[in-house]
């Protein structure tokens, strides 16, 4: 830790963009540099902030998904592959979060001990106090996101009471005590959501432009004017945290606690996740509000081309990312013919987990599915989702061949390395208009959602139905569970006007639970959900993932056949992951969770 902490320094003074590491750490007394320096450089503050917000671990690319029951990569050094299939240790940890958490943790100390004293160069006393509460709000709101990220990483048993992570509420020095027990686990949530409430203090529900009329009192009474507000919290700091955002994190970190894995700690409840989800979700209408093309956000292209830095987000999106033009996802997910790696490959499992249009899931008698036509009259998510055999794909829209005895690039297990293992290419979060043709190559803008309503909507869902069963209305909201899923399903094409599958889980608690955790499977697939949705529902992980086997008979007729890819090697353990194994070796009163060495 104290090797990280010289880091965490030295990418301070990388942001500031002047200091060099020599500067601070060579005998050269006059030019010393330490925290003080922000008091008069307001640039060297923002900066310390800023690193709290560059370390987020946001990630555009499906990463996780597989190492779960939905994907499976076809590069062998794939860490998450490795993970899956036995290599997951202690020491060697894909998901950990531990450093990059501590030194966003660290930055957001150093500036909530010290930004009350630096000279912010603005033109009158209430603009300083406005950027300063900005500021201070974003440091306590990040500070508990990065918290929440840490113990969702490495909360576990020990012993058999569940525990958090050590917090961090003061600045680390070279002469701190790193040798700190553990925290509680309800310990852990008891501080991010005070966090999260501190944050709401300074932010604003929402940044934009005010008239002088709408200037907050506290503002106003200080002899504020609209032009101070509007520059202090308006329009151009869209994209920062603030308070609609704060409510999902809320709702998002309630749900979590609540949630059968760490349901022990008595941290929260489903009607506190249910009564937080649908705070947010008032924020767009409640049901009245879903966007109606919410769940092809990634393809609305037009829409995605258009928005601007400053421009408030897209009806679906409560936070995003910036719109950055690339072609690196298709580059890697893309076919083989389209010059792609094809790395992402989704699974039968997950195919089969779509149900048909009209609601029913493929292994209902009423469902009408017909294994010798496995993609027709499904739900439309799937081909929006998957390439299946005989779709197209990419900016020239080819026909993509899967089968395993296809002669093309793209069939089944080809030697070229980049072809699909599973018989299925990703086409969720892939522009369509890309050209990977390195003649004639082209990027294309792509959005970053990092929380969509529809990840709301299924938190109150889930909520609501493990609190008071599928038609309650719990939390204040004017909807139920089964709204929320009937809403959802009916913008998808699915279950026609009546969706009498989704009318035969109303009456039932459990049947209603199993709809909406599929329903969140499909919703969310590929934007790295899934691996932590079934280690909090203690649900099974060790499902060997799964492909199809296309070939062609003498007749012409296609052959379906479910081949088995690539077995999950979790242990009951690992439903939580592990402090890291240096720290353990280092701290005496850093005690390991249950099952890892």
């Amino acid at each position: 830790m104290k090797q990280n902490i010289l880091k965490l320094v030295c990418g301070v003074c990388a942001v500031y963009g002047c200091v060099s590491c020599d500067d601070l750490f060579e005998p050269a007394l006059e030019n010393n540099q330490d925290i003080t320096q922000m008091y008069t450089t307001p640039e060297f503050a923002r900066g310390i902030l800023d690193n709290a917000y560059l370390l987020l671990p946001y990630d555009a690319n499906p990463t996780t998904d597989v190492a779960t029951d939905d994907a499976v990569s076809n590069d062998i050094d794939n860490s998450y592959k490795q993970m899956a299939t036995g290599a997951w240790a202690s020491d060697m940890n894909p998901m950990s979060q531990w450093d990059s958490r501590y030194h966003a943790i660290q930055y957001c100390n150093l500036f909530l001990e010290n930004c009350d004293q630096v000279q912010w160069a603005y033109s009158s006393d209430v603009l300083r106090t406005m950027y300063n509460d900005n500021y201070k709000g974003n440091a306590y709101a990040l500070r508990g996101l990065h918290l929440f990220y840490l113990l969702r990483a490495h909360c576990g048993m020990v012993d058999g009471e569940l525990m958090g992570v050590p917090i961090h509420l003061a600045s680390e020095d070279y002469s701190s005590d790193f040798n700190q027990p553990r925290n509680t686990f309800k310990e852990c949530i008891d501080r991010i959501m005070a966090d999260f409430d501190e944050a709401l203090k300074y932010l604003p529900e929402q940044y934009g432009d005010v008239s002088a009329d709408n200037v907050p009192g506290k503002y106003k009474q200080m002899g504020g004017q609209d032009t101070e507000y509007n520059r202090a919290f308006g329009k151009n700091h869209r994209g920062k945290i603030d308070g609609r955002i704060i409510s999902a994190f809320k709702a998002q970190v309630a749900l979590f606690a609540a949630s059968p894995a760490y349901a022990p700690a008595a941290a929260s409840t489903y009607e506190e996740a249910a009564r937080l989800a649908a705070a947010c979700l008032a924020y767009c209408g409640g049901i009245s509000g879903i966007s109606a093309d919410g769940w092809k956000w990634f393809a609305n292209t037009s829409q995605i081309d258009g928005l601007g830095a400053t421009d408030p987000n897209p009806a679906e999106i409560i936070w995003r990312g910036n719109v950055s033009k690339s072609n690196t996802l298709e580059s890697d997910c893309y076919p083989p013919s389209l010059y792609g790696s094809g790395r992402v490959n989704p699974t039968q499992n997950l195919v089969d987990a779509f149900p048909m249009a009209n609601g029913y899931p493929i292994t209902a008698a009423a469902s009408g599915y017909d294994a010798a036509k496995p993609y027709e009259n499904r739900d439309p998510r799937l081909k929006q989702y998957i390439l299946v055999n005989g779709e197209k794909q990419g900016a020239v829209s080819a026909v993509i061949n899967t089968a395993a005895d296809a002669t093309t690039l793209d069939g089944l297990n080809r030697e070229n390395g980049s072809s699909t293992t599973t018989g299925y290419y990703l086409r969720k979060l892939l522009r369509s208009d890309v050209n990977l043709d390195p003649s004639s190559s082209t990027e294309q803008n792509h959005l970053q959602a990092r929380i969509r309503y529809t990840e709301i909507f299924l938190d109150y869902a889930e909520a609501a139905n493990e609190a008071q069963g599928p038609t309650a209305h719990v939390g204040g909201a004017a909807y139920s569970a089964y709204d929320v899923v009937k809403a959802i399903r009916k913008r998808a094409g699915v279950g026609g006007d009546t969706d009498p599958y989704l009318e035969e889980c109303k009456a039932s608690k459990e049947k209603m639970r199993e709809l909406i955790r599929n329903e969140r499977r499909l919703e969310l697939c590929f934007e790295n959900h899934r691996f932590w949705d079934l280690r909090r529902w203690q649900a099974n992980l060790k499902e060997t993932a799964s492909g199809m086997s296309i070939t062609t008979a003498a007749d012409g007729s296609l052959q379906y056949k479910k081949i088995d890819v690539e077995k999950r090697d979790y242990k009951e353990y690992m439903y939580y992951g592990p402090i890291p194994y240096g720290e353990v070796l280092k701290w005496s009163n850093l005690r390991q969770n249950d099952g890892w060495k």
